[in-house]
């Protein structure tokens, strides 16, 4: 056989914006909510998952390719 083999894929990351502070990271394979929250160090409940317009449970799974925004919740009294 000639010619080169890639052995390259691409990358399993999503996309998350970060509110209200307005960052965005990169963030490697993670297969739910639950684990995306545990990777940015967000407690479940301080914080809404949305992917496009639809607000996400811990239990959802998250897909390579999404873009997801992750809204702190402040609670002020």
């Amino acid at each position: 056989m000639t010619g080169e083999f890639s052995n390259t894929y691409p990358k399993a990351t999503i996309t998350v914006l970060l509110e209200p502070t307005g960052g965005t990271r990169e963030i490697p394979r993670p297969k739910t909510v639950s684990q995306l929250l545990n990777r940015l160090a967000v407690r479940q409940g301080s914080a809404l998952v949305i992917r496009d317009g639809e607000l996400l449970t811990p239990d959802r799974r998250i897909e390579p390719g999404d873009t997801i925004t992750v809204r702190s919740v402040v609670s002020r009294g």
